[in-house]
């Protein structure tokens, strides 16, 4: 069984030593050249996100990103990594994201060219999975995957709800706490994990019931009618609904449209949550109208340039597993003020990324906790002026 990378803040440790791998890149470091096949639309928050950290980290590490955006359309997606493998000048890596199983033939194609790749956010699936066996088995350049723990972050959501709900005795004339759950699809693996985390969450309380888990395609014009439509059904069964859990931010905000117009106030009659770290839910959580934001793990793209540095310079971050799995946090109105400046302004430049290398005795050790990502942000620009 895959062991699970998971490294926790260790506070003031100082930069070991540069070779092969440390807190800085040396002057002589390989320039890389990587190309990221982003699987969403241009404009899509999370995506842009995801790429605008790896390009951020690239300027730390000697690294050039080329982007190529495949507009959420899974066939553009497969012809902009075929296209990749067949330049003549090949890149030296590939970073992919296997949404609805879409990268396969690309990582394939990759391993006939020599190209390494890195699988992001998605891996592999089910038959995919069992035909390829794990990184670096049948596929010798496949190097493996970075994840987030999205089941652990779905729970924390579903766990918030309930909460604030028994808090508020926001049960139903059957004693029950009664919950919509809001899912992107039911094939993606991000998507899987965080639903399987509301599931566990409810399983362990004998108290909550999930009315409807709907499937909104992660937006939040389809939230906001599903939304509705299940506030209606619950108002005809004399049902009182206690949280919507929504598996993103778009798709959290769409049920919290639906919530005001069916004249309910948010935060104060029934609590709603999402995941992403949007600027757009950081202002609803300030307001009081969205109880949390989990996620961070747009950040995956700055950390798979994290590792694919080191393992250039020799420390290759399999010495523990091509497994890499994240945690995720959640943003409150409690801890808002640590990240909002950083999120709303996009100025993933204040992230020293060098600083999470890992040290040459230490490889495939990494800390990408909330805390230490804050501990490494230079001042915003301007500030103090």
């Amino acid at each position: 069984m895959t062991v699970i990378l998971r490294i926790w803040l260790v506070v003031g440790i100082a930069c070991g030593m540069v070779a092969p791998a440390g807190c800085a890149v040396a002057a002589d470091a390989k320039p890389l050249n990587i190309v990221f096949v982003n699987p969403g639309k241009t404009g899509e928050v999370y995506w842009d996100m995801v790429a605008q950290t790896m390009q951020a980290a690239g300027r730390r590490l000697n690294a050039n990103v080329e982007v190529l955006t495949s507009e959420r359309n899974y066939r553009t997606m497969q012809e902009l990594g075929l296209g990749a493998v067949a330049r003549a000048d090949k890149p030296d890596f590939l970073i992919l994201s296997n949404e609805e199983s879409a990268a396969v033939p690309v990582l394939e194609a990759a391993e006939a060219a020599g190209i390494k790749t890195l699988l992001l956010s998605n891996s592999l699936i089910g038959e995919d999975a069992r035909r390829l066996g794990p990184a670096r088995a049948k596929l010798k350049n496949w190097l493996g995957d970075i994840t987030a723990d999205l089941t652990t972050a779905g729970a924390r959501m579903a766990n918030a709800l309930i909460g604030a709900a028994r808090n508020e005795k926001w049960q139903s004339p059957d004693g029950k706490i009664h919950l919509l759950g809001i899912g992107g699809d039911e094939i993606t693996p991000a998507s899987i994990a965080r639903n399987a985390g509301l599931q566990l969450a409810v399983a362990a309380a004998p108290d909550v019931v999930v009315d409807r888990m709907l499937f909104a395609n992660w937006t939040q014009s389809e939230a906001e009618q599903v939304a509705a439509n299940y506030l209606g059904w619950a108002q005809r069964k004399g049902i009182r609904p206690a949280g919507i859990w929504a598996g993103n931010d778009p798709m959290a905000l769409g049920a919290l449209k639906a919530v005001e117009a069916a004249g309910i106030a948010p935060g104060e009659d029934i609590q709603v949550v999402g995941l992403n770290w949007s600027e757009s839910a950081l202002r609803e959580i300030k307001a009081g109208r969205l109880l949390l934001t989990d996620g961070g793990h747009f950040l995956l793209g700055g950390w798979s340039i994290v590792l694919l540095r080191d393992y250039t310079d020799g420390c290759d971050f399999a010495a523990n597993s091509p497994h890499v799995e994240v945690k995720t946090s959640a943003i409150t109105r409690d801890n808002l003020g640590s990240v909002a400046a950083l999120i709303k302004a996009r100025d993933f430049d204040r992230i020293d990324f060098a600083r999470f290398r890992a040290k040459p005795d230490h490889c495939g050790q990494y800390d990408f906790s909330v805390d230490a990502l804050i501990s490494s942000l230079s001042p915003p620009s301007g500030a103090g002026e």
